[in-house]
């Protein structure tokens, strides 16, 4: 999710409003509880909302499975909630499914496929147009002239860049086609879940 959000003002058909007029001054777009509602609960927690206006938060919550807590005084916006949030039907539960954050994925260590097999000490690793070579060693350190170290480390240094990721840079033949690393690790991911 990034960090900026921009979301267009509550209008059109999901502006709630009663006879022929808003239903409320700033009633709150259902994307920005989606976002708020996605990046901070789970599935069950309870949403409080002290000032829960035309129920925007409670429909959210109800949708995306999760309990709310709504507080109002307004009599004219309690009577729209409740029938707004009545009229709300939970997302199917394949709708809730959410992305992982690649900081949230978990984290594989080049060494790990060495040491299950994926890719065997002395294999050679190469840039995609195949001009500089790496030989694996088995610690899963890379030897490439000179240089010795991680695939991110030695792919920056070969290339003489400040950084580099490894993953990507580095490729291999596997199963009599040309791939990138990371095209293993992602199998060795699948092949651990299983």
């Amino acid at each position: 999710m990034r960090s900026d959000w921009v979301l267009p003002i509550c209008g059109g058909q999901e502006r709630l409003k009663r006879n022929g007029t808003k239903a409320h001054p700033t009633q709150k777009p259902e994307a920005l509880l989606y976002r708020v509602m996605l990046a901070t609960t789970n599935k069950g927690d309870v949403v409080l909302d002290p000032f829960f206006g035309t129920g925007t938060t409670g429909a959210v919550a109800k949708r995306l499975g999760r309990d709310w807590i709504g507080c109002e005084r307004e009599d004219d916006y309690i009577e729209v909630a409740h029938e707004r949030i009545e009229a709300a039907l939970p997302l199917d539960e394949s709708a809730l499914t959410t992305m992982q954050s690649k900081r949230s994925a978990p984290k594989v260590a080049f060494g790990a496929l060495v040491e299950a097999g994926w890719i065997a000490p002395g294999a050679q690793l190469f840039d995609k147009k195949r001009k500089i070579v790496a030989d694996v060693r088995a610690d899963g350190s890379l030897l490439s002239g000179v240089e010795i170290g991680s695939i991110h480390g030695v792919g920056a240094a070969v290339q003489g860049a400040p950084s580099c990721n490894g993953w990507t840079y580095w490729h291999i033949e596997h199963e009599g086609m040309v791939k990138p690393i990371d095209a293993l690790r992602q199998l060795y991911l699948l092949a651990v879940e299983d």
